[in-house]
């Protein structure tokens, strides 16, 4: 591996000209692509084998034509104080609405509130529900255009108008001036890193190349691909963190290479064949993570797993192509690592007078690695506390900012006829094979109403075949709560199981609690085939079994960790307010399951480069201990300045309006925090210091069975070592 990505290195290095002109073709080629593509049309989202989903299957064929995707709306109107709904200025306001509603050309039908009583106790409140022909991301500007245009014409008379559901969706807007704060820091971070504006540029330069054609390409197979809005933010958000990453460990190993006195093009593939094969078995990890989504069963996760894995291997590939090119373009402008000032001749005078910060950490760490180990351990379990409370769920219009009409619509409903009617469930009677399908549909309604937390159950809605009926019961509670999840267990269990006919609940309420059952379900094995595989894999590049088991271990410490605070922020409301959480309720249903995959990447991320120094000490003779100095001395700076820089990307999404781009930005950058400065700065060397030799032990057998990759770069230290003339080189590499 180390000499095939030392050859691979020092010809981009040489055909820098060439490999250049080839990414910006990859770029255009992309671009165009993204450009020419058909637009992408709604995202269907589905999950395979649950009972919302063959409800929702046998609804389209029951009742065809009914729009069962289409997208709906809700317009809510509130009386002002003292007046009622009811009032005759009012009801003409409300009369004329719906007319207006009722002509746009995408408009199936629009409920008159009087006449479906849709007005709550008080008189106060009143909605009016519009169904539409075709789903949310499909509809015309003019369809949403003429809506918003009705509501302000209506509040023109003094009523409060605001509308929800799913017709005013937008796409999910991404962090704006957050993920330009996280760059700039990235920036600074490089600049301090790397000594140089110069230095610093190249890995923003390659990560911002590759994300854009990550994503272009993206945006070009998202109509043939069904692939979603947040799918381009997901690859966006991962490609640009390891695509900064993965070029900084090169340029790092570079700089320190020339410090080392070796000429440039040398320089350039020694880095690319060692940190190159640190980038490799990183970058494998992290797809095989995101890869491994494809086993939990639903499609959507699936694409947006599929996709960020392809964005960090473009990712790879420029670290280990583009770099060297870039860096032949740059020349002497790349000082060696430590040069500050005129370099001396003799080497020995340019060495640091006192031991680096990492060196001097992991001496303490050496010398105190139980009292390290425990406090690690310790202190990232009590963080890890709340996931003992972890409620899931998928958000809704109650978990957008209060500023919006649809959280602004939602409350006025909860307010006016209760927290559960924004969530109603829709229970459908398959009666064919029943003898008499309405008095079944009837005893399935009945049976509903005398179950708790019911406030409404409708009389059933027959197709025109009357063989199916839909029955639509409003609960008592909110739609993210307990209580309504136990109450769709309840007519699951209790009521289909006497029904003379097969009972299947739907509806959005119902499809997130099955969403959230199917990832529960799907964590456990995802965990063991995602942990097992990167194991494996981690065994061969570290030639260890405890290693391998330590970075595991230490994976699910820093994983749990983050969901702990996750929970303790968006569930519990701690530091909300400092992060713009403006409702709390359920961890969005994914999360689990999404952070194990991409933490567990980037984790390993962070392992592969800080132990990778190690063993290449420790093979090279040095003792257990020295090598662990020795990784912390050459690795440790450019490791805590990766995390931050990882930080401050995902960092910069938590300004996102959106909940669930938030939640995924904030818990990936404590998760990158606690690994990165707890498990693989303080952990790792305390482990490693009290296995001592012990940790790099192998069978004989399974030693002689794995393939050997060289990631140590053990290969190209003999022909430094022999001297080997440059011509004589250079031909080595032709071949």
């Amino acid at each position: 591996m180390a000499t095939f990505l030392y050859k691979l290195g020092r010809l981009a290095f040489r055909r820098r000209y060439f490999v250049a002109l080839i990414w910006v073709a990859l770029l255009m080629l992309a671009g165009i692509g993204a450009f020419t593509a058909p637009a992408a049309g709604s995202t269907s989202f589905s999950i395979p084998g649950t009972e919302a989903q063959k409800a929702f299957d046998l609804l389209e064929q029951r009742f065809p034509g009914a729009s069962a995707d289409g997208a709906t709306g809700r317009m809510v109107f509130k009386a002002p104080e003292g007046e009622k709904m009811t009032d005759a200025a009012n009801k003409a306001t409300v009369a004329k609405t719906v007319r207006e509603l009722g002509d746009g050309s995408e408009v199936v039908s629009v409920t008159d509130p009087f006449t479906t009583n849709a007005v709550s106790r008080d008189g106060r409140v009143a909605y009016a529900s519009v169904r539409y022909d075709a789903p949310t991301m499909e509809l015309k500007d003019a369809t949403r255009d003429a809506l918003e245009k009705s509501a302000d014409e209506a509040r023109d008379t003094g009523l409060t108008v605001d509308v929800g559901g799913d017709v005013l969706q937008a796409e999910p807007e991404a962090g704006g001036i957050g993920e330009a704060i996280g760059l700039a820091l990235a920036a600074v971070v490089l600049v301090i890193t790397l000594g140089s504006l110069v230095a610093a540029g190249l890995p923003l330069l390659t990560a911002i190349i590759g994300v854009a054609i990550g994503v272009s390409t993206i945006a070009a197979l998202a109509n043939a691909l069904d692939l979603g809005d947040n799918t381009s933010t997901l690859a966006g958000m991962i490609g640009l963190a390891v695509g900064i990453d993965y070029a900084l460990f090169i340029v790092s190993r570079y700089r320190g290479e020339l410090a080392d006195g070796r000429d440039r093009e040398e320089a350039v593939g020694r880095a690319t064949g060692t940190a190159g094969s640190a980038v490799v078995f990183a970058g494998l990890t992290v797809v095989i993570a995101l890869a491994g989504l494809s086993v939990v069963g639903v499609p959507m996760l699936t694409n947006m797993g599929l996709a960020a894995a392809g964005t960090v291997v473009i990712a790879v590939l420029i670290a280990l192509t583009m770099i060297p090119a870039l860096l032949g373009y740059a020349g002497r402008k790349i000082r060696p690592a430590g040069e500050k000032r005129k370099k001396p001749l003799d080497k020995e005078a340019s060495e640091p007078s006192k031991p680096n910060l990492g060196v001097r950490w992991a001496s303490f760490v050496i010398r105190r690695p139980v009292a390290v180990l425990l406090l690690g351990v310790v202190g990232l379990g009590a963080v890890a506390l709340p996931v003992s409370q972890l409620e899931l769920g998928l958000p809704d219009d109650g978990s957008q900012p209060t500023s919006t009409t649809q959280r602004r619509a939602y409350d006025l409903l909860s307010d006016g006829f209760g927290p559960g009617f924004n969530g109603p469930l829709m229970i459908v009677v398959d009666a064919k094979n029943s003898d008499d399908p309405k008095a079944a549909a009837t005893s399935v309604a009945d049976g509903i109403k005398g179950l708790k937390d019911v406030v409404t159950v409708t009389p059933a809605t027959f197709n025109k075949a009357g063989d199916t009926a839909t029955i639509t019961v409003i609960p008592d509670s909110k739609p993210s709560s307990v209580q309504t999840e136990d109450l769709v267990h309840a007519i699951r269990d209790d009521i289909a199981s006497k029904a003379d006919a097969d009972v299947l609940v739907t509806g959005t309420t119902a499809m997130n609690i099955d969403f959230s059952q199917k990832l529960t379900d799907a964590l456990i094995p995802y965990l063991a085939l995602v942990v097992g595989l990167a194991f494996l894999l981690l065994i061969v590049v570290f030639r260890s079994i405890l290693v391998p088991l330590k970075a595991a271990l230490g994976f699910l410490l820093s994983v749990l960790a983050a969901l702990g605070a996750v929970v303790a922020v968006f569930q519990w409301g701690w530091l909300g307010g400092l992060l713009g959480v403006e409702e709390t309720g359920p961890i969005m249903s994914m999360m689990p399951i999404f952070m194990v995959g991409v933490v567990f990447g980037l984790a390993m991320d962070y392992e592969v480069f800080l132990v990778t120094r190690m063993r290449e000490a420790y093979v090279h003779g040095e003792s257990p201990s020295e090598a662990i100095v020795t990784g912390f001395r050459h690795s440790a700076r450019v490791v805590v300045a990766a995390a931050v820089i990882m930080m401050a990307v995902f960092g910069g999404f938590i300004s996102s309006g959106e909940s669930m781009i938030k939640m995924i930005g904030f818990g990936l950058a404590i998760a990158v925090f606690f690994d990165a400065f707890v498990v693989r700065m303080a952990i790792v060397p305390a482990v490693l210091a009290l296995l001592g030799h012990r940790a790099w032990w192998l069978p004989k057998w399974l030693d002689r069975a794995l393939p050997a990759v060289d990631v140590e770069g053990e290969s190209l230290r003999a022909p430094a070592e022999k001297n080997t003339d440059p011509d004589e080189e250079r031909e080595l590499v032709r071949v």
